[in-house]
């Protein structure tokens, strides 16, 4: 037998499956977690607030917190398919060499660039440089960070070691290279919305190619050899 208590739970438990205003709880949760990670993006941890993207969504606080809880849950809930992503991304990229494919760096950035499209700041979820320490939103994002850093030492290396370098410095000093390179390409990106991801991956590849004729020309003697090994240094032209 029904009651008026019964019947008003069974009430409250439909809006609540629903959502606010008639949307579907599915859809106001990607609703959130998209203006959440904009505001993330766009602010850093420490510059967002619960306040700021429940207003961007048009909801209450109480609302947003009943969903994702926490400020530290909801930035964790941001960062899961934005670090997934783009990992997987890169993992793809790197995969797909063989004959006719292009070089690994910019296989990688088109990965990058095509997983981004669409939310292209969301790569600063990932790198936010204020994420409280020792947090479990710092540690989740360095296992992320970490994770992609090893792919880029791993790709980093086979181009060293196939050009007859096989310093571990020199591929630790390539992989922070390469992390700075992509996150000053990403910002000009951003700052760039009418560039697609095919289109930022053609200019990456005449950039690379103007690099490498600019290097190649030698002016210094690049081609000697290096005073600490005695071994000649590399010939970029390749």
């Amino acid at each position: 037998m029904t009651t008026p208590q019964s019947r008003a739970r069974t009430a409250r438990a439909g809006t609540t499956r629903a959502g606010t205003k008639g949307m579907p709880r599915a859809e106001r949760e990607r609703q959130l977690l998209a203006a959440a990670t904009e505001e993330f993006a766009r602010h850093g941890y420490e510059g967002t607030t619960v306040a700021a993207v429940a207003a961007r969504v048009g909801v209450t606080k109480p609302l947003l917190h009943q969903y994702f809880g926490s400020k530290q849950d909801l930035y964790l809930a941001c960062l899961a398919p934005v670090g997934d992503r783009l990992l997987d991304a890169v993992r793809t990229a790197m995969a797909a060499h063989g004959p006719g494919a292009p070089p690994t760096p910019l296989r990688v950035l088109r990965g990058l660039f095509t997983a981004l499209d669409g939310q292209r700041e969301a790569w600063f979820v990932l790198y936010d440089a204020t994420l409280p320490p020792a947090s479990e939103a710092a540690r989740r994002a360095a296992s992320y960070r970490g994770a992609v850093d090893d792919l880029a030492a791993a790709g980093t290396a086979d181009l060293l070691h196939a050009a007859g370098f096989d310093d571990p410095l020199d591929a630790d000093a390539l992989t922070h290279a390469w992390r700075g390179l992509a996150t000053a390409l990403v910002r000009w990106w951003i700052q760039h919305p009418e560039q697609s991801p095919d289109a930022m991956t053609r200019r990456c590849a005449r950039l690379f190619a103007a690099g490498r004729t600019l290097l190649a020309a030698d002016p210094d003697g690049a081609g000697d050899a290096d005073p600490g090994t005695g071994r000649g240094s590399p010939n970029l032209r390749t």
